[in-house]
């Protein structure tokens, strides 16, 4: 699709990778609705502020209502505890998964139907690269994007006959606030993933694989597991 003269809204839109998606779609000629469950903290020049809680189905229906010309969402928002399955506490696990699957799921279904009556248009589901792999420590969240990444297979079949792409970027840590206590070598640069996922929007790609690491374990998947 084209981002000029497009709508957003965007989830999370106040920190991190998503106030670069913000900021980049704003450069690029869109109207922006910058959504957070605190839309004060939305201080971006340029952009509208919303306030939207994902795990607030009310919210989230009144946030449609305002954002009545959107074309494009990005489903952002969400949270990260290194939580494992087994032992973790069960409150994180599914405060987690509330917020990183249930949380995208309850804004498409809102704001579907507005992106089909302004003419169409695309979803974006920001997901990690942990929604293949899945490391016993990060179990929760890697659980959460798994699910989101079926999500996404299944809301592309799903909306396609509406007019509405659904895209998916993979990505693995990123220099943000949310990934600052991990202990990584390498961390993808969220202006960085930000400027490929809006390019792999506009070209209407089912997958934007934003590092390395993404890209390895993308082509590993058929590999048989624990194989040398």
């Amino acid at each position: 699709m084209e981002l000029n003269n497009a709508v957003a809204v965007v989830t999370g839109a106040n920190r991190g990778l998503g106030r670069h998606l913000a900021a980049q779609l704003v450069a690029r000629g869109a109207k922006v609705y910058a959504a957070a469950r605190r839309p004060e903290t939305a201080d971006l020049p340029g952009v509208t502020p919303l306030r939207l809680d994902v795990t607030d189905e009310e919210s989230v229906r009144a946030a449609a209502r305002t954002a009545s010309d959107a074309t494009l969402l990005v489903n952002n928002a969400g949270i990260f505890t290194p939580a494992p399955l087994v032992a973790g506490n069960p409150d994180a696990v599914r405060r987690e998964m509330e917020t990183n699957f249930f949380g995208p799921l309850i804004v498409t279904r809102s704001f579907a139907p507005v992106i089909e009556g302004n003419g169409g248009g695309a979803v974006l589901n920001v997901l990690s690269v942990l929604s293949w792999l899945h490391p016993a420590g990060l179990g929760s969240y890697a659980a959460t994007k798994a699910a989101a990444w079926a999500l996404t297979d299944a809301t592309r079949e799903e909306l396609a006959p509406r007019g509405i792409t659904v895209s998916a970027l993979h990505v693995g840590y990123m220099d943000t606030d949310m990934a600052a206590d991990v202990p990584a070598d390498q961390k993808a640069d969220p202006a960085d993933v930000a400027a490929q996922a809006l390019s792999g929007v506009e070209a209407g790609l089912p997958e934007i694989l934003a590092d390395e690491a993404s890209r390895y374990v993308r082509q590993s998947l058929a590999a048989v597991p624990g194989a040398a």
